[in-house]
């Protein structure tokens, strides 16, 4: 019996985006997190005495801002090589071989697959034969698995590849492949990447997407971290989701109809985050609030914004001890009169009818029709990415990391904010 660690997507000393800096909330915790989540999965490979580890792709999530980045990945990587346990590495799009340009030596336990063909690493130890190919480019849109070896027999085979699959909404087609042709090599486990929701795309045998080491915005909620495989003698693999995250970003969904005053809505929103934080643990929180229903606070709340968005963050700070940065406060409730008969509406879209707007003719029409277009993702995003590239270009590096023009689920995150700030101005102009 032996044990492997499978992750992908950990982006290295990415930032965090989308959190306003404000006094209590936890910004140490935030600035190094995809560090300190690389030291967690290190910690468990020694704990577990694991094999080896294999890391699907985007390791790093583009080239490195200095050589801070290559250096401390280095000295994680001696720490597993003082113990005898390699690691296995594919690039994928955002660490391509032509992205990242600089480098430096890494400990002999490091090797990462070629990116001209697919390459084959050998275990005797424990019979297990590594296969994967790299990304020379960022966009490879070639089926890559179409090439890798068929199974070796006498061995535990393992196929690396970074991927969208067979499609995946939010992540571009790289590398796109069908499950029938991974099952078809024979192997015994796939190491995917490029995902980053943990899923089991096949049970026999295993394929899976573990989902990034540490989430990086609201997107990207819940627990994250790698999978740890275990292969009994029988060469029979388990996967087990091990958490690894060091902050975990999390929706709070939170119902305030009837609500009479700004104190009361206070109250509940303090109610629902202690459940939350029952819930979740120890673990540092980034949390977007976000209150809907029809209720008579609606106008007080909404005349002193700011001052409201204020006594959450006070409220949270307090209630946590400092473990929930609020990443955001969405306000969705309605006047009490704009209720119906047995329910309420959930959001100035439902105030302001989203979809007659979209049909509307005129500047708010064609601005409503563009962002629902925009929405859909495909060849309408990419053209919107396209349209701010001239400004991403003229911006500092850190800056254009932190905005996130190149992912699709941020940008359709500042979508739904634009809409709901639309609907919302048109709603009070009633």
């Amino acid at each position: 019996m032996f044990q492997f660690i499978h992750a992908a997507d950990i982006h290295l000393d990415s930032p965090l985006r989308g959190l306003e800096r404000y006094e209590g909330a936890p910004v140490d915790e935030i600035r190094l997190a995809t560090r300190r989540a690389l030291e967690k999965l290190v910690d468990l490979a020694l704990q577990k005495r694991v094999a080896f580890v294999i890391i699907a792709g985007d390791l790093f999530d583009g080239d490195w801002k200095d050589y801070n980045t290559g250096l401390f990945f280095a000295r994680q990587m001696s720490r597993l090589r003082e113990k005898s346990i390699p690691v296995y590495i594919v690039k994928g799009n955002h660490d391509a071989t032509n992205k990242v340009t600089k480098s430096l030596p890494m400990p002999e336990n490091v090797f990462v697959f070629s990116d001209a063909k697919p390459e084959t690493f050998y275990i005797d130890d424990c019979h297990v034969a590594i296969h994967g190919q790299s990304f020379s480019t960022t966009a490879v849109t070639d089926n890559l698995s179409l090439a890798y070896p068929q199974a070796e027999r006498d061995r535990f085979n393992i196929g690396v590849l970074h991927t969208c699959a067979d499609g995946k909404e939010g992540h571009a087609p790289y590398a796109p492949c069908k499950i029938n042709e991974l099952v078809g090599k024979g192997y015994d486990y796939w190491a995917l990447g490029h995902v980053h929701k943990r899923e089991v795309l096949n049970e026999e045998p295993l394929i899976i997407f573990p989902g990034n080491l540490q989430g990086r915005h609201i997107i990207e909620t819940g627990a994250k971290g790698c999978t740890l495989v275990t292969v009994d003698e029988r060469n029979r693999a388990s996967a087990e989701a091990i958490e690894l995250s060091v902050l975990r970003w999390e929706h709070c969904l939170i119902d305030v109809t009837g609500a009479a005053s700004e104190d009361e809505v206070i109250q509940i929103i303090s109610s629902e985050l202690g459940k939350l934080l029952i819930v979740t643990g120890e673990i540092p929180l980034a949390v977007r609030v976000e209150i809907s229903g029809a209720c008579a606070a609606d106008a007080i709340v909404r005349s002193r914004l700011e001052h409201f968005i204020n006594q959450v963050r006070a409220v949270a700070t307090d209630i946590s001890r400092e473990r929930i940065w609020v990443e955001k406060v969405k306000i969705k409730t309605t006047p009490q009169s704009a209720g119906l008969a047995g329910g309420a509406y959930d959001s100035p879209a439902d105030a302001v009818d989203a979809t007659s707007l979209n049909l509307a003719e005129g500047p708010v029409g064609e601005l409503m029709q563009m962002i629902a277009e925009y929405r859909e993702g495909g060849a309408r995003l990419a053209e919107l990415r396209d349209e701010l590239a001239d400004l991403e270009r003229k911006l500092p590096e850190e800056v254009k990391k932190s905005l996130g023009f190149q992912d699709d689920d941020f940008l359709k995150d500042i979508l739904n904010d634009v809409q709901d700030m639309l609907l919302d101005q048109l709603a009070q102009a009633k």
